[in-house]
């Protein structure tokens, strides 16, 4: 049984690891980034309601929809007024829609304590991981989803 739980155990670490770098924020940006704003809000609150289906939902879910969706109308308009813009940029955006959701997201905490700054200072890290994840999925996604996103909006929106 101590061999089966020393399995699990290094499973849970390796999945947290990775669980900090998460593709929500970089795949809005870009998706958005192409689509436009208008797919914004109800992208933002779907993708919302659906990963917290199964990771579990909580207070924290509204200032999820809320974050994501203030990223995808800006990502969307960005896409809109800078079409030809430069994939390092975008990129930039991303590492800062990173620590931008994780303030939004942290705003929930007003909620049930006054130890706001105690909490968002401590989740810091955190945000870091997701601003790091979030250059790095949109430095290797960007070439492929430009091209993905632009045929299919092409197809059935133009």
């Amino acid at each position: 049984m101590l061999y089966l739980w020393r399995y699990v155990l290094s499973a849970a670490s390796y999945l947290f690891t990775f669980q900090m770098f998460n593709l929500s924020v970089p795949s809005l940006l870009l998706v958005l980034f192409f689509m436009g704003p208008a797919f914004g809000i109800i992208l933002a609150a779907g993708s919302a309601i659906l990963t917290n289906l199964f990771l579990g939902s909580g207070i924290w879910t509204v200032f999820q929809i809320l974050a994501w969706a203030f990223i995808g109308i800006v990502s969307g308009f960005l896409g809109k007024v800078f079409p030809n813009m430069k994939i390092i940029v975008i990129a930039i955006f991303g590492a800062m829609f990173g620590y931008l959701y994780g303030l939004i997201v942290s705003l929930n905490i007003l909620v049930v304590t006054d130890y706001f700054w105690a909490y968002y200072l401590a989740g810091l890290p955190f945000d870091t991981y997701h601003a790091i994840g979030n250059v790095a999925f949109i430095l290797l996604l960007y070439p492929f989803l430009k091209k993905l996103l632009l045929d299919y909006k092409k197809q059935n929106y133009d």
